[in-house]
């Protein structure tokens, strides 16, 4: 077999299509969302992203969590996005379909759709695995 041989199958195996039927929702979750993975090490043999879809319903917040030493980027496909953050979650913007939204690893957050329709976010993460550290809250309402 020649080497030029070996080279073009090894680049027919490099790009990965997921298609939506081969989603996996079986992966770490924060209360108010649904995070389902697209692109990961077993759905496309990553070497260091992830990247999913993740829908909130209308008038719907999600928990308090991070995603620990991971950086994320968010992209809103439809509808729009509160985001809430800091320790005692003291800082918000607002963030509607277009927008990309940026978050470092380690901060504390929580995401809030206060529109009336769904809202659904492209995610993509640093790192090969989705990381996501719960963590409780002092006040319901946020």
């Amino acid at each position: 077999m020649s080497s030029q041989h070996i080279e073009q199958s090894s680049w027919e195996r490099a790009v990965r299509i997921i298609k939506p039927d081969q989603f996996d929702s079986n992966t770490p979750q924060t209360a108010g969302m649904r995070r389902i993975s697209a692109v990961s090490k077993q759905l496309a043999d990553t070497k260091g992203v992830w990247a999913g879809v993740t829908d909130v319903q209308p008038h719907v917040g999600t928990g308090k969590h991070h995603h620990g030493d991971q950086e994320t980027v968010i992209y809103v496909v439809t509808g729009s996005i509160q985001m809430i953050w800091g320790d005692n979650l003291e800082f918000q913007a607002d963030a509607t379909a277009g927008d990309f939204i940026y978050v470092p690893p380690f901060v504390p957050h929580k995401e809030r759709n206060a529109g009336d329709i769904p809202s659904q976010w492209v995610i993509v993460r640093t790192g090969q695995e989705p990381i996501v550290v719960n963590l409780e809250t002092t006040d319901a309402n946020l």
